[in-house]
């Protein structure tokens, strides 16, 4: 874990440097902390670990692919990526056990919120993004339910708080990619999503 901070710590100074090789760097290394976090964990020891981890190497992907500027192909592999990653993470909380009664207290926010989100982004989006990132917000609100459906058990604390933060950072990307690029989405938005990670991968001791 203190890996993975002191990585995010030197993506920072990169990204606020505009320094391409440093981000190119500290990255990667920083998501496979994430990975390695649930590797020592025991992350082979059982489905939900599997699952997880699964999900974990494929957030390293999408985080890689989001790294080039101005490439919306390559970025639409990332979103693929992290789209496929969340479905990773739905599958490993429904294996651990979901109640209906979180989830679908859950769904009701889910569903608000998503609709503020697509509010606040559809002028912003460009017209062969729309579907993506579309998909992409269904995907990762059904996470964000899914996770709250975790609660009655004695590790669904963790695993809402990750999925949480997982669900506000891409409000950073968001707002980068399409709305304000500015060095306070990444200042915020990636402590979040590395936070998030970290918090992921543990649950799987």
């Amino acid at each position: 874990m203190l890996f993975t901070l002191l990585c995010v710590a030197a993506l920072l100074v990169a990204v606020y440097r505009d320094s391409r090789r440093g981000v190119w760097l500290a990255k990667p290394l920083a998501a496979t902390g994430f990975i390695a976090v649930a590797l020592i964990a025991g992350a082979l020891e059982s489905g939900y670990g599997r699952l997880i981890l699964v999900a974990l190497v494929l957030s390293w992907f999408g985080d890689v692919f989001l790294i080039p500027r101005d490439k919306p192909r390559i970025f639409k592999v990332g979103i693929l990526s992290f789209l496929l990653a969340h479905l990773a993470f739905c599958g490993a909380f429904v294996a651990l056990g979901v109640s209906p009664g979180g989830a679908g207290i859950a769904l009701l926010i889910a569903m608000l919120l998503g609709l503020l989100v697509l509010r606040w982004l559809r002028s912003h989006i460009p017209s062969e993004m729309k579907y993506a990132v579309y998909a992409y917000m269904v995907v990762i609100s059904t996470m964000l339910v899914c996770a709250a459906g975790t609660l009655w058990n004695p590790r669904g604390p963790v695993i809402l708080v990750g999925a949480a933060m997982f669900y506000v950072s891409d409000l950073a990307v968001a707002r980068e990619r399409f709305v304000t690029p500015s060095f306070s989405n990444r200042a915020w938005g990636l402590p979040l999503y590395f936070g998030a990670q970290l918090l992921l991968a543990s649950s799987v001791s």
